[in-house]
């Protein structure tokens, strides 16, 4: 990225740069620098008259309808999530596009149906207004609870935040807002996640044009009570930084939290000296991109406590994550999936000078092992040459299988359980059968590369895909805003699914944020002429890229000063079966799942009240129990893969699960 003049790139510039829900005020002061107060709409647009305009245009939509359509325009700042309620489907709403000269904000509902490859446009005459910088979680129940964002004129003079409190439901795509006497006060930049029957939301900022205060407090909705709590913790206690743009997960505990961006008070010189000879300082605003990790551990009240009474919570520092990205950076966004945080791109400031400030914008995938508190880089994988794995001997597996089961209802009669077998198989086997079916849908280009660069892109998981869509790119002042949507099979790392992808529209602003001279007027209008009759969009640059590590670790061993709390360790010691390389999830669990059901078995000996004793239960148990421990290690076993295959190793097969093959040894070269 080209160098700025630093008096065009305060820091209040700089921290819309690091997160795109404030990105929006740098273009407004660089447009107020360059063409004067008189071109702002501060004065001459009433917010409260654009809104009630929005709503009497949301009360003419009689009922839901939902219809076929093209894909979203492009936009940032909006939300995607999978939909809790069908697998098959992922849901965007709403999200702004700032073009270099207005911005237009929006608050359509997009269903994607994964399988029919189609969008879907839902209207309601009952929906939240336009927005973007909002943030929603899904619920235990099903539901998703959205809150707050942004809006703002077209020329971003003049900014409103939101308090208002959304349910969706998933299935019915029905929208309904939830009216409570106390309730978080408006902001955006936010994050929510889900705890048992409550939903979590934590920090956030609020501009008010002038200024941009950042929150650090935290608020706890009720599902079951309907109410709002907003716990209190001594002076001395300590809790995370105030912070936007983070990234918050669910835990069995609690919550977790990582990362952010803020900007905090600090002083610096003036450039001017006192009459004593003494340097004169001045207070800025530096910005802050922060790596830290939090705990937040939840206690529900007792049983026999009074109804509406508030759960206990505690912030735990955790230390900063084993191998984070380096170097730091932000606009980085997470998506939860299994216990892991799946992140993707992210943007870098240096300032190299006094005369400017580069920007270096990524496209690398990591995930981060909560529990383990450590990052790893993902790499793409080309579909492997060697010959596949010979199909086992399924009549001996079906035998073992029997075995295991008749075992398995001994131990059961000895706990008084009761229950049904064919169930619990057939719920296991759709599901590991879903892991390894292959999609029919149109074909579409597939590449070997991540994306373009960007930070602030969408992410969403589903069904073991990750889904990302939009993002945004800078190139002097010049603002690209991805209008496309790719996956990427989380297991198989095979590639870089498009799902769609639309050339980018023109930028209607100044490409250096300095005044505007005829003859530069003149070389814009040329440039945009020549860019309408190659009718390619706007060319992207070519960007650095960066080398993929070698792994260091493939040992499941962990570091014992990982972690400042004591959120429960399942690797150190863990005796518990692991993956193979080269072994999928249902491989995995057909070798072991007598394991896993005898790891229930002792639960429920131990007096563990949560585990139902029926044997559908508790194979279901058993199978999540499998597919958590796969998912966790998958990628120290990929790293084990990719050495072994490199060392000409396509295979690793155990003696013992080969049977009356196992003399054969020399058939296999």
């Amino acid at each position: 990225m080209g160098k700025k003049d630093k008096k065009s790139k305060t820091a209040e510039q700089k921290a819309r740069v690091a997160a795109k829900q404030e990105k929006k005020a740098t273009q407004k002061e660089k447009k107020g620098k360059t063409k004067g107060v008189t071109d702002s709409d501060a004065e001459d647009v009433d917010l409260e008259a654009i809104r009630a305009e929005y709503e009497q245009q949301q009360a003419q939509f009689l009922k839901i309808t939902e219809s076929p359509c093209e894909p979203p325009s492009a936009r940032s700042s909006a939300t995607v999530i999978g939909s809790p309620t069908n697998t098959r489907e992922l849901l965007l709403f709403g999200g702004e596009y700032f073009n270099g000269a207005s911005a237009t904000f929006h608050n359509d509902l997009f269903v994607y149906l994964i399988d029919k490859d189609e969008w879907r446009k839902v209207t309601s005459p009952n929906s939240p207004l336009p927005r973007s910088g909002h943030a929603w979680t899904r619920s235990i129940a099903g539901d998703l609870y959205l809150f707050g964002g942004e809006f703002s004129s077209p020329k971003q003079g003049t900014f409103y935040h939101y308090n208002d409190f959304w349910k969706l439901d998933p299935s019915t795509r029905e929208w309904t807002r939830i009216e409570t006497k106390k309730g978080p006060p408006a902001r955006s930049g936010h994050r929510m996640t889900h705890f048992k029957a409550y939903i979590l939301l934590f920090g956030g900022f609020q501009d008010t044009s002038q200024q941009t205060k950042y929150l650090q407090d935290l608020w706890i909705y009720d599902t079951h009570h309907y109410t709002w709590y907003n716990p209190l913790l001594p002076p001395a206690t300590q809790k995370p930084d105030s912070r936007s743009s983070f990234s918050l997960h669910p835990h069995e505990a609690g919550a977790v939290l990582y990362g952010g961006y803020s900007r905090v008070k600090t002083t610096a010189s003036a450039g001017k000296l006192t009459k004593g000879g003494g340097q004169i300082s001045r207070s800025v605003l530096k910005p802050v991109v922060h790596q830290d990790s939090w705990f937040l551990r939840i206690a529900q009240p007792s049983q026999d406590a009074p109804a509406g009474t508030p759960p206990t919570i505690r912030w735990e520092r955790r230390k900063k994550p084993v191998n984070s990205p380096n170097p730091s950076r932000a606009g980085v966004t997470q998506a939860y999936h299994k216990g892991r945080g799946v992140a993707f791109g992210g943007v870098h400031d240096v300032e190299d000078s006094e005369e400017g400030i580069n920007s270096e914008f990524f496209d690398q995938l990591h995930v981060w092992n909560i529990e383990r508190n450590r990052f790893f880089q993902l790499a793409l994988r080309r579909p492997r040459t060697a010959a596949k794995r010979q199909a086992d001997d399924r009549s001996s597996r079906k035998g073992r299988g029997k075995l295991d089961e008749e075992d398995l209802l001994r131990n059961l009669a000895a706990l008084e359980a009761k229950g049904s077998v064919e169930t619990a198989d057939t719920t296991m086997e759709q599901r590991m059968d879903d892991s390894d079916t292959v999609q029919t849908r149109p074909a579409k280009p597939k590449l070997f590369a991540m994306p373009h660069p960007r930070f602030n892109a969408q992410l969403a998981v589903q069904d073991d895909v990750l889904y990302i869509f939009g993002g945004t790119y800078e190139q002097g002042d010049r603002e690209y805003t991805f209008d496309e949507m790719w996956s990427v099979d989380l297991g198989k790392l095979d590639g870089v699914q498009e799902v769609y992808r639309r050339e980018l529209d023109n930028w209607q602003g100044s490409d250096n944020g300095s005044s505007v001279s005829e003859s530069d007027e003149d070389e814009q209008s040329e440039d945009e002429d020549m860019d309408d009759e190659d009718n390619a969009g706007v060319p992207l640059p070519v960007t650095k890229t960066y080398p993929i590590p070698e792994p260091k670790d493939t040992t499941f061993s962990e570091d014992p000063d990982m972690l400042e709390t004591d959120i429960p360790d399942s690797v150190v010691a863990d005796t518990r079966p692991h993956p193979r390389p080269f072994e999928n999830l249902r491989e995995f669990f057909a070798r072991t799942s007598t394991n896993w059901q005898d790891v229930m078995l002792e639960k429920i000996r131990s007096g563990d009240s949560s585990i139902n004793h029926s044997v559908k239960e508790l194979r279901k148990n058993a199978f999540d129990q499998a597919e958590t421990m796969w998912w966790d290690c998958r990628e120290e076993v990929t790293a084990l893969e990719d050495e072994q295959e490199a060392a000409g190793i396509g295979d690793i097969v155990s003696i013992a699960d080969r049977g009356h093959e196992a003399g054969a040894a020399g058939k296999r070269r």
